[in-house]
């Protein structure tokens, strides 16, 4: 018991210096969701898209990091579209709220060869709180109230299309912080930066099954971190067409940190189905590190809806 309670606290202190910075990111953009790691995803699609996720880390462990978020995106006229998400994390003692408004313009490069060039833009809002509600009051009688502070930020995104194609790179948070609420220590660059890749393959046009191997890479500046995400994913089309579609899908995933690529941080199944304008999709994370003895893994559920379809005229904002 001695040993879960160092192991959960060495790594929720770890995770807790980091929250401020950014969202935890595992599989959720695998679902259907890519607009929540970047901008540039708004208004692609015709229709009102709208997702709730719930991530749950480290299952089994008091305290361990909670995340929900819910976003929407829709099509604006026929190049642009506009999006926002909301979100809550806690992690311990630590909680932040918080909502992202974001922007995207999609310009068609070559209608022909279905390419396409989209940026988007992010105005961020967030607060972060420590909570002492459960502190031993003799630890440090100086402390008597709840810390908290609210951020103003931005994302930066750009995306390539070409055909089946796709490439996302975005920063995050680009403006430094210029306070020190908590301590001396705390880190003001909070810059993060994603690159989105993969390849959606049919063997032709007339096939039910699709597959889709992609990469997500993700740098903290603040203190050099980095790790890679290989996905592979297996969509089988029942139906599809410009009003409806309905489609089953399965793939797994594997994260590693970037200077220890055959020590993976975790590795799991995922999988989803759309039908009509409904769509679920759930994945589960076995984990690779001390934690593993004591958490039952990582999950991440996904339920959404899509809403008010209606035809684009402009390929630039088909899926």
């Amino acid at each position: 018991m001695k040993k879960l309670s160092y192991a959960a606290i060495a790594l929720l202190a770890t995770t807790a210096s980091a929250q401020e910075l950014t969202l935890p990111t595992f599989t959720q953009y695998t679902s259907d969701n890519e607009f929540v790691i970047s901008p540039t995803y708004a208004g692609i699609g015709d229709f009102v898209k709208v997702r709730g996720n719930a991530l749950t880390q480290w299952v089994g462990i008091r305290d361990a990091p909670d995340t929900q978020t819910l976003v929407g995106d829709v099509r604006l006229g026929q190049r642009s579209g506009t999006g926002v998400l909301f979100y809550n994390d806690r992690n311990g003692f630590t909680s932040q709220m918080g909502a992202r408004l974001s922007f995207a313009h999609h310009l068609t490069l070559n209608n022909m060869d279905d390419k396409f060039l989209s940026f988007g833009l992010s105005y961020n809002v967030n607060q972060f709180r420590i909570d002492i509600n459960q502190f031993d009051p003799n630890a440090d009688p100086s402390i008597t109230d709840d810390r908290a502070t609210t951020n103003h930020n931005f994302d930066v995104g750009l995306l390539y299309r070409h055909r089946s194609f796709f490439a996302s790179l975005n920063a995050a948070n680009i403006l430094n912080k210029d306070l020190n609420v908590f301590a001396i220590s705390e880190p003001n660059r909070l810059r993060n930066y994603y690159l989105y890749t993969g390849y959606r393959y049919k063997e032709k046009i007339t096939s039910s099954w699709e597959y889709e191997p992609s990469v997500f890479f993700q740098l903290f500046e603040s203190d050099g971190r980095s790790s890679t995400d290989v996905n592979f994913k297996v969509r089988y089309w029942k139906f599809q067409d410009e009003r409806d579609e309905e489609y089953y899908w399965f793939g797994l995933t594997y994260r590693f940190l970037n200077d220890q690529f055959l020590n993976p941080w975790n590795i799991g199944p995922m999988g989803g189905l759309k039908k009509g304008g409904f769509y679920v999709g759930y994945s589960y994370q076995v984990i690779f590190n001390e934690i593993q003895l004591y958490s039952t893994g990582t999950h991440v559920l996904t339920v959404g809806v899509d809403l008010f379809q209606g035809v684009s005229n402009c390929k630039c904002t088909m899926r």
